[in-house]
Order: structure tokens, then C-alpha cells, then sequence
């Protein structure tokens, strides 16, 4: 699980859901795992899928879901109100935190 992982973006994520009336996603946060982290390669980028990425793009039930968080910046793309993948851009707190090179299965959900 990301909450257990990373407990300070979980809360800023469930806060940032309910300040813009996203009820039914911040309780969806709760339960989020670390599915594959984002293959970028940029070192601002924190990304992780909670889901196997799409073939291509998500289907018709998609939508983004931009946040305004206290510091960095959080996006989600959200199908069906499961989220699929949570854009973390410059959060400090997650900076060297995240590697490349470890599986979500060696990081103990």
C-alpha cells in the first residue's frame, strides 16, 4: 500500500480530494498500491501507476483529476473512479525516496 510507503503523500492526496469535493476518490486514496513506477527518467518525477498502464490511451470512462497541493504537484487519471495512476511532480519529500530499480513487490506494497 502507498500509505505505507509514503504516509505523508497519502494524507496530502486524501486532503487535496476532499477540498475539491472528491469524496468518493479520497476514500479510494486510502487503498491505493504501487503498481510500476512512472519510466520517465526526469528526477522531479515521484509518478507511479496503481494499475497496469493502458495499450495506448484509457478508455472513454477516463478523466484527469488535477489537484492543488501545498507543495509539488498532484494529477490523477482516474477510470470508472478507480485511480489509475497519480502524477507526483516535485514533492520533496518523496525525492530519492523513489528508485527506478526497485519493483513494486521488493518495496512491501
Amino acid at each position: 500500500m502507498v500509505r505505507e510507503l509514503f504516509p505523508e503523500l497519502i494524507a496530502d492526496l486524501i486532503a487535496c480530494l476532499e477540498e475539491a469535493g472528491e469524496t468518493e476518490l479520497a476514500i479510494v486514496a486510502w487503498d491505493v498500491r504501487l503498481y510500476q513506477w512512472c519510466e520517465c527518467g526526469d528526477d522531479f518525477c515521484q509518478s507511479f501507476y496503481t494499475a497496469p498502464p493502458p495499450d495506448g490511451a484509457y478508455d472513454p470512462g477516463h478523466r484527469c483529476v488535477p489537484l492543488i497541493p501545498k507543495k509539488g504537484d498532484l494529477i490523477l487519471d482516474v477510470v470508472r473512479n478507480r485511480i489509475m495512476y497519480v502524477e507526483v511532480l516535485y514533492y520533496p519529500s518523496l525525492r530519492g525516496a523513489t528508485s527506478r530499480n526497485t519493483r513494486p513487490d521488493q518495496a512491501q506494497d
